[in-house]
């Protein structure tokens, strides 16, 4: 059989059965916590019992779980956010992102917590007693402004016979991170459950797709994040161990979340860590794509208090890697290859910003330069490539005759074949070399694909006829022109080779493969692929006119193929 078509098939496999499997949002570990080597005093019965109670809780709007006389909301704006907190409970009620608009509600900005469901809700745990914060009364306490923005915010209530509890959030005046500080005094042993939203407000068009991205994150100290999308929460599996502690934990859909995160070492706290996550799905409809679930984080108390930072706020990548404490990778791409999809992630993310603030053009033009630029720099190993398939081609029919000469010695004709290599300063391994820069792009397909689930940036980038580069083309333009963009560059690459009736299959086949794979993704990405398969174009078509004069200038024995 033809190495080459082995080589094809090869090739095809990699693109038609792997990419389907690698680019799917991957599914969750399915592996929720309650840490027990870090309970504490107060018990796991004790905590467990809390938890449940919580997220009995969590399920009951705001009006019903807060039958608490006197409540009042307490509204803080700040440069990029208007925050609503309640007096029951001393919780965070809601976030509006001023910076950005609804789709779903043209004329509103995004509310980040759904329909009177609050952000965060807190209790306490000791050994013997469970204390629902959520519903107590607070007293609020607020100076005037700062000079850094909004001033602090403080709430004070007896929570016993002799103790009192107090939490301060503090705002930062250009971004969404809010510090949260408290102090229990009359409590001994005591942990706080924080419990985050069940899921958050869609604001996008395609709300399904929002529902989709429904996620709760978690950051081991000592490992990678992890995803538990809630579309894929099995009831049975929902309750395991992993490991702990905690980094931090967030709440998410596609471009927006809610995150608290260990403080940053450099912010004079005492360090405190989140030793538990528990994650309990909520029954659904067969047919219904949503899924509630319910996410109660442990904190335990030091000397009577506790921190913690809680971001609520947008995915944009650029902030969320300034937070530190690998906050950026709350998207885990690519699942099992999360380790090799990230940094390529992290480089096309870097890549795309860069030339879309040097140059000031729009994500559409930004993603035509890139794919334009990605086969610029990749044409110095594609020319290398196609040079080793030239020469392997003006090799054949010595390869021929030598196979047919030692026929009967299979020995006798792999030295043949060696000397030959050798001869042409060539190896065996020289035609899957030659392969591999056709592979380099991929990873790069791979990366963007993934970039394109989360990306605020591109969140409502019109460009020529697309509304919304984030979302599909509505008129299947872009698809159809990446699968004519790829057909026509495997024709010209098919242009003066020998007849080859696989290789001509596979040039119909994958073209109309990938055009299907890709019809329903991001504009973006289509825009993208065929950009770049338009830029490779070139590049095939002076390697076609070098595989013709190859082909009428036979190679002898003796005088090695050169490099032209």
């Amino acid at each position: 059989m033809d190495r080459r078509f082995l080589i094809a098939i090869a090739l095809t496999a990699l693109v038609v059965l792997i990419m389907p499997r690698l680019l799917p949002v991957p599914k969750p570990s399915q592996r929720t916590v309650v840490a027990a080597d870090s309970i504490g005093k107060a018990g796991q019965p004790a905590i467990q019992s809390a938890i449940d109670s919580t997220e009995a809780q969590a399920a009951l709007p705001v009006t019903d779980s807060l039958a608490v006389s006197g409540a009042d909301t307490v509204t803080v704006t700040t440069e990029k956010a208007t925050y609503q907190f309640s007096t029951v409970g001393a919780m965070p009620l809601s976030a509006s992102l001023t910076g950005y608009k609804s789709l779903a509600n043209p004329g509103e900005l995004v509310e980040l917590a759904r329909p009177r469901t609050p952000i965060a809700r807190f209790r306490l745990v000791t050994a013997g007693d469970t204390i629902p914060l959520d519903r107590m009364p607070f007293a609020v306490e607020q100076s005037g402004a700062t000079a850094s923005g909004a001033a602090p915010l403080t709430f004070r209530a007896p929570i016993g016979p002799a103790a009192t509890a107090a939490i301060t959030y503090s705002f930062a005046p250009e971004g969404y991170l809010v510090s949260v500080k408290g102090q229990v005094e009359g409590l001994t042993d005591a942990q706080l459950l924080i419990t985050l939203p069940n899921g958050l407000r869609s604001e996008e068009v395609d709300s399904l797709d929002d529902i989709r991205h429904l996620a709760y994150v978690v950051k081991p100290a000592r490992d990678d994040a992890r995803s538990i999308q809630f579309p894929d929460l099995d009831t049975a599996s929902a309750r395991t161990e992993t490991d702990g502690p905690y980094s931090w934990i967030a709440s998410k859909n596609k471009y927006f979340l809610v995150g608290l995160l260990v403080p940053d070492s450099t912010a004079g706290v005492t360090q405190q860590t989140f030793t538990g996550v528990n994650v309990k799905p909520e029954p659904r409809a067969k047919k219904d794509p949503a899924r509630d679930a319910a996410a109660t984080v442990t904190l335990p108390l030091t000397g009577g208090r506790f921190a913690f930072d809680m971001y609520m706020g947008p995915q944009e990548w650029r902030r969320l890697r300034e937070i530190g404490r690998e906050f950026d990778t709350v998207n885990p791409y690519g699942g099992w290859l999360q380790g090799f999809v990230q940094p390529f992630a992290t480089i096309c993310m870097r890549a795309l910003l860069w030339l879309h603030d040097t140059f000031k053009l729009s994500y559409g033009w930004v993603l035509v330069i890139f794919g334009i630029a990605v086969r610029l720099i990749l044409w110095p190993l594609n020319q290398s490539a196609m040079k080793s398939s030239i020469k392997m081609q003006r090799l054949q029919p010595e390869m021929q005759e030598l196979q047919k000469k030692h026929a009967k010695d299979p020995q006798k004709q792999q030295q043949a074949m060696m000397e030959l290599y050798k001869a042409h300063d060539m190896s065996p391994m020289s035609p899957v070399l030659g392969c591999l820069p056709m592979l380099l792009p991929m990873p790069v397909l791979f990366a963007l694909f993934f970039v394109f689930q989360n990306t605020i940036e591109f969140r409502g980038v019109s460009f020529l006829w697309l509304a919304d580069i984030s979302q599909k083309d509505p008129y299947y333009i872009l698809p159809i022109l990446m699968g004519l963009s790829m057909f026509l560059l495997s024709w010209i690459g098919m242009r003066n080779s020998p007849p080859n009736p696989q290789a001509k299959m596979m040039a119909y086949l994958l073209p109309g493969m990938m055009t299907f794979f890709l019809l329903n993704l991001a504009a973006g990405l289509n825009l993208y692929y065929a950009v770049q398969n338009i830029a490779a174009i070139p590049q095939q078509w002076l390697v076609a006119r070098g595989r013709a004069k190859a082909a009428a200038t036979p190679v002898s024995p003796s005088a090695p193929v050169r490099n032209e």
